[in-house]
């Protein structure tokens, strides 16, 4: 593996930070541009090392024994919360946007965004406000929300899943929770038993996977108007139980072209 890789994108503005399976778009806005800047590289620098180092506890159910990085610990508390199986790696892309934006807003900043292949942290000053593009149409944060996280997850992203829903997408406090919380509603988006759904299990294609034997979704093939209405249902009560438990702002789930949402702030761009 090559070591970190830190250039500007064609644009000139926006900073592209690559290491192995991290892969990261930053920008800020403000006096301190330029130093955060710098500081977001900096970080950068050791964050993918320090999670290897800790990766085989980083792949087990949460114990007590306290993690010793800071990525590591962002990845335990967005996890811990939730009462079902899950480990820390369900919050890892969360966690180092939020861990780099952390190095960043040490500066004076309007604005500033770290972008890990779609989960998103944000630092929002007075007057200043962010949209991103999502499954269920644009999503504009701004200063006076709560959010400073969105995360979405799905069969088809970058992670397994055990689940069949094609996005949802998560608001929360931080894009650490925003990652869990998306990892857990798109599972429970699902019709156990149903014939055109295929799965393998996790170890079969990814050795050291977190999921061990658990099957995860490999295909999807037709469903009924019924079918596609009863696995985002189950998602869905999922999504309100977080949102109850205050864990989340708001969620969007999409399947086979229908979406349902918790909230209507995340169409009100």
């Amino acid at each position: 593996m090559t070591g970190p890789q830190i250039t500007f994108l064609p644009d000139g503005r926006r900073l592209h930070l690559n290491h192995g399976p991290i892969d990261l778009i930053v920008d800020a806005e403000g006096p301190g541009r330029e130093a955060a800047l710098a500081d977001a590289a900096r970080r950068f620098g050791t964050i993918l090392d320090e999670l290897v180092a800790e990766l085989p506890r980083l792949r087990r159910p949460l114990d007590a024994q306290p993690f010793g990085g800071t990525t590591a610990q962002r990845m335990a508390r967005a996890v811990a919360p939730f009462a079902e199986f899950v480990t820390p790696m369900a919050a890892v892309a969360g966690s180092v946007a939020d861990e780099i934006l952390s190095a960043m807003t040490r500066r004076t900043l309007t604005k500033a965004y770290v972008n890990n292949g779609g989960d998103i942290a944000l630092h929002l000053a007075p007057g200043a406000s962010f949209t991103a593009a999502s499954p269920a149409g644009p999503v504009t944060i701004r200063h006076g929300d709560a959010a400073r996280g969105l995360a979405t997850s799905g069969w088809r992203g970058r992670s397994h899943s055990l689940g069949i829903a094609d996005a949802v997408t998560v608001l929360a406090r931080t894009a650490a929770e925003a990652d869990a919380a998306a990892t857990l509603i798109a599972n429970a988006v699902d019709l156990p038993g149903h014939l055109s759904i295929k799965r393998t299990p996790a170890r079969d294609l990814a050795p050291d996977s977190d999921l061990g034997d658990r099957p995860v979704t490999t295909g999807v093939g037709p469903l009924s108007p019924g079918d596609t209405a009863t696995a985002l249902a189950a998602g869905l009560a999922a999504a309100r139980r977080y949102r109850m438990r205050n864990l989340i702002l708001a969620a969007s789930l999409t399947l086979n072209g229908q979406t349902v949402t918790t909230e209507e702030v995340l169409a009100h761009a």
